[in-house]
């Protein structure tokens, strides 16, 4: 029996940290057919680089002006570790593909299509959802193109719309489900690159 591959990934953040934690904690518990080899940010100021730094993952700072230079940047940043997977978690900042072309994913705090494109992320999206009246929201995990929160879905969780929600609540409990849906996500996708594996 042939045991599954495990991916050289990297991790691209902008904000609270929370997905790339999650995604570290579960490549080191062998959850994931991934191996978590850096983490990207843009500013040394968010909350995710002291949050992997705390767990022993110093994070790639990239000061970045906008444009083709912060993409050869990435891109240079990313061929120096080994990247063979990019994980947006959290990643506020358009993204070239490149040579992850069909090996970058991206999660999004909404039901794709619904609530995606460019200015949602954060509050914004769950405030969106709020004032829609939809009864349902969740996240998404897809492949990334070259279109904001596009892409073939992989893998979406649901959660209730409450009366009670604000835009804090509802993303708590999105946020709930975030975890397992990018686990989930990457499980699959390795899958479909090597169907027999």
């Amino acid at each position: 029996m042939n045991l599954p591959r495990v991916w050289r990934a990297a991790i691209l953040v902008s904000g609270g940290g929370t997905n790339a934690l999650n995604l570290i904690r579960a490549s080191r518990a062998g959850e994931i057919p991934a191996a978590v080899l850096a983490v990207l940010a843009h500013r040394a100021d968010i909350p995710a680089v002291e949050r992997c730094r705390a767990v022993g993952v110093e994070p790639i700072i990239l000061p970045l002006p906008a444009g083709d230079a912060s993409s050869d940047a990435i891109d240079a940043a990313l061929q120096g570790v080994g990247a063979e997977l990019v994980l947006l978690a959290g990643y506020l900042r358009h993204f070239r593909l490149g040579p992850w072309s069909g090996r970058t994913l991206n999660i999004h705090p909404a039901l794709l299509p619904a609530f995606g494109g460019k200015g949602m992320f954060g509050d914004q999206v769950h405030a969106a959802v709020l004032r829609s009246g939809a009864r349902e929201s969740g996240c998404t995990v897809h492949i990334v193109d070259d279109q904001y929160d596009h892409g073939a879905t992989i893998v979406q969780r649901r959660v209730p719309v409450l009366d009670s929600d604000t835009p804090q609540t509802l993303a708590a409990r999105v946020q709930q489900e975030e975890s397992a849906a990018f686990c989930e996500a990457i499980r699959l996708w390795a899958l479909r690159q090597h169907p027999h594996a």
